[in-house]
């Protein structure tokens, strides 16, 4: 057989083989098979994480949003007792903007009568605490996003792996070295490390997305503490001053 003949032969093979995403399915090795379902299934969690924190975090900024529009013009009057008031609507509905408006006005109520330094620095570090918690809060679940996107890789590479030894081990018992006997273990194992990018893409772009929000809310709780703390500090001063009268009229 010259040379030319037996590269038709063997091309004349492959060309019989279906190395379609179906034919490879029905070729596909138990340990091929448990890895595309364990990929699945980290597809579907990331999925799952992703439209649940979607929905989360547009209700809570919608919450936040109407809380932080009533309760302004009622602490531009200095009416705190009717700030917290509206900060202590159930927590569902006040969003996270609310809970940290609620926590530094609660702590101001309990000591507004002490030194202003004194609750000065304790409505500081109620607010501080309440946004760590919030930002905790908001976080949750983008762990997972995190471990799917960078976890989903490695193991469609694991089901390569082992797709490609177990192609070499069946051509070493054949006996022969031709394609057409390790071609279709190396396409079923390749199609594991194309599922494995098709699983991280889309929930590494979801964790990106999803965490460039929490860190905006970040940054919107701050500011509102901050201008919470202009307010008492101003309301803490002119109490000061209105102590020192009273103390010099005594």
């Amino acid at each position: 057989m010259t040379l030319s003949m037996a590269i038709s032969d063997l091309l004349g093979t492959v060309d019989a083989s279906d190395f379609s995403i179906g034919g490879i399915w029905e070729k596909m090795g138990a340990f091929a098979s448990f890895i595309v379902y364990l990929l699945a299934f980290m597809s579907f969690i990331s999925i799952t994480i992703a439209v649940e924190r979607a929905v989360v975090f547009f209700r809570l900024k919608r919450d936040s949003q109407k809380v932080l529009s009533e309760i302004g013009p009622v602490l531009e009057r200095r009416d705190f007792e009717g700030a917290l008031g509206k900060a202590k609507q159930p927590d569902g509905k006040v969003g996270y903007l609310g809970r940290v408006l609620k926590s530094g006005l609660q702590a101001f109520h309990t000591m507004r009568h002490e030194h202003e330094d004194v609750a000065y620095e304790s409505v500081t570090r109620a607010l501080e605490r309440q946004s760590q918690r919030e930002v905790h809060t908001l976080k949750r679940g983008l762990t997972t996003l995190a471990s799917v996107s960078s976890l989903s890789p490695f193991v469609g590479l694991l089901g390569t792996t082992v797709g490609i030894v177990n192609s070499f081990t069946e051509m070493a018992e054949k006996g022969s070295g031709g394609l057409a006997v390790v071609s279709a273990g190396v396409a079923e194992a390749l199609i594991t490390t194309a599922f494995g990018l098709l699983v991280a893409i889309p929930a590494l772009v979801f964790y990106n997305y999803l965490q460039g929000w929490v860190d905006a809310r970040a940054v919107d709780m701050a500011d509102t503490a901050n201008e919470l703390l202009d307010v008492v500090s101003s309301e803490l001063k002119a109490e000061a001053q209105r102590q020192a009268r009273a103390a010099q009229k005594g």
